[in-house]
């Protein structure tokens, strides 16, 4: 007579038993988060393209624990870290994501697809309309990615880990992603994960920063929107084509991440509707699925426990917070420039997460004053923010490769 073994059966609910208990733990927390994400996503409180499949992938993988071998326990959805050759092609007809990670991940394409995505819905000439107040925003509103570097050394990190994770002030998902597989690609997993998470909490932490920094009569200066300058396409593709020659010229590491954001740029300015509708459609929107899902799967319990990540987790938070800060005392600066004729609030714009931050200004300057508009003006500093993202990442990359 067959013995029937529950555990043995029910693979997920032994692991747990048999595991270290603190792993245990790990993974019903994890499990849970993945649902709250799941919730959060769908009510729009955080970004849903990124939260739903990241909350379905991290709850799944945490469950999903089972015995490889009587003293060997994981999962088969992917092995972020295996290198050696024969055995990726083993585990690449077992672990069902492998090949998208192996394959589009783990070298970044994933985040030079996203990028693509990104600059088809993307408007350059937001920026050509004011160039300077622009980037002279953005560049404030780079703070956090400079501050964080000295303060995560002095918390122990070496200068490539500490490098990697204050790019997450920058605010760019596929920039943070790039960086940590190039300068920490033992840490990229637990950083490019804080950087997505943080990424949607922008829109819960910035709108309560800009009304603790910017009173309700500032919040409400109506900008003037008739002044501003009519780019015409040609224009435009004129300068994302130059822009994207000198960036790729003096920091060539960045050119695979410079070169998508503005390929996309000149085809939506091209007016080559089937490329348009493919780029923003299928690459983004596919990309962004499956790089919410891999993030999902990769947060495991084993690695989220570790120690490290508790001080990436601080110091994430840190520089998003930081680069808020400087990009409203840009715009603040700006404001007292123009004598008043300039809303502060388009500062946050400056932190290049694209475009969001933007909406939020527009959001909060329109509680204050549902007249005053400046989309625009938040636009031109949100683009701003990638361009001076990539410099920053591409400097530190250069530098400490």
């Amino acid at each position: 007579m067959i013995n029937f073994d529950f555990l043995q059966l029910f693979q997920g609910i032994a692991t747990m038993a048999a595991g270290d208990p603190l792993i245990a733990f790990g993974r019903i927390i994890l499990i849970l988060l993945g649902f709250v994400f799941v919730y959060l996503g769908a009510k729009h409180i955080l970004e849903p393209l990124i939260m739903i499949p990241m909350g379905v992938g991290m709850s799944s993988v945490n469950a999903a624990v089972l015995f490889l071998a009587p003293d060997t326990m994981g999962t088969i959805f992917v092995d972020p870290m295996v290198s050696d050759t024969a055995k990726l092609m083993d585990i690449l007809q077992i672990d069902w994501l492998q090949p998208i990670y192996t394959f589009t991940f783990s070298n970044g394409l994933i985040a030079c697809l996203v990028f693509m995505g990104i600059g088809v819905i993307t408007d350059v000439g937001f920026v050509m309309m004011k160039p300077f107040s622009s980037m002279f925003i953005a560049i404030f509103a780079e703070l956090g990615t400079i501050l964080t570097f000295p303060v995560a050394v002095w918390m122990g990190l070496n200068y490539q880990e500490a490098a990697a994770i204050s790019v997450v002030g920058g605010a760019d998902g596929p920039m943070v992603l790039f960086t940590s597989l190039i300068l920490a690609k033992h840490l990229f997993v637990p950083i490019t994960i804080i950087a997505y998470l943080y990424l949607s909490l922008t829109y819960a932490v910035y709108p309560f920063m800009i009304r603790f920094m910017i009173p309700k009569k500032l919040r409400g200066i109506k900008m003037d929107l008739k002044g501003i300058p009519q780019i015409t396409s040609g224009e435009k593709m004129a300068f994302a084509t130059i822009t994207c020659f000198i960036l790729s010229l003096l920091f060539p590491v960045a050119a695979p991440l410079v070169m998508s954001f503005f390929v996309g740029v000149i085809i939506k300015e091209s007016g080559v509707k089937p490329f348009v509708e493919f780029m923003e459609g299928t690459v983004l929107y596919g990309s962004t699925f499956f790089l919410g899902l891999l993030l999902g799967v990769l947060c495991e319990a084993n690695t989220i426990l570790n120690p490290k990540v508790w001080i990436l987790l601080i110091l994430g938070s840190f520089a998003l917070l930081v680069s808020g800060f400087g990009g409203i005392i840009g715009g603040y600066i700006v404001y007292f420039l123009t004598k008043g004729k300039f809303n502060p609030a388009v500062g946050i714009a400056g932190v290049s997460c694209v475009p969001t931050t933007a909406k939020v200004a527009q959001k909060e300057v329109s509680l204050a004053n549902k007249h005053a508009i400046i989309l625009p003006y938040a636009m031109g500093a949100n683009v701003s923010g990638v361009i001076t993202t990539a410099i920053i990442t591409a400097i530190y990359v250069t530098l400490l490769r």
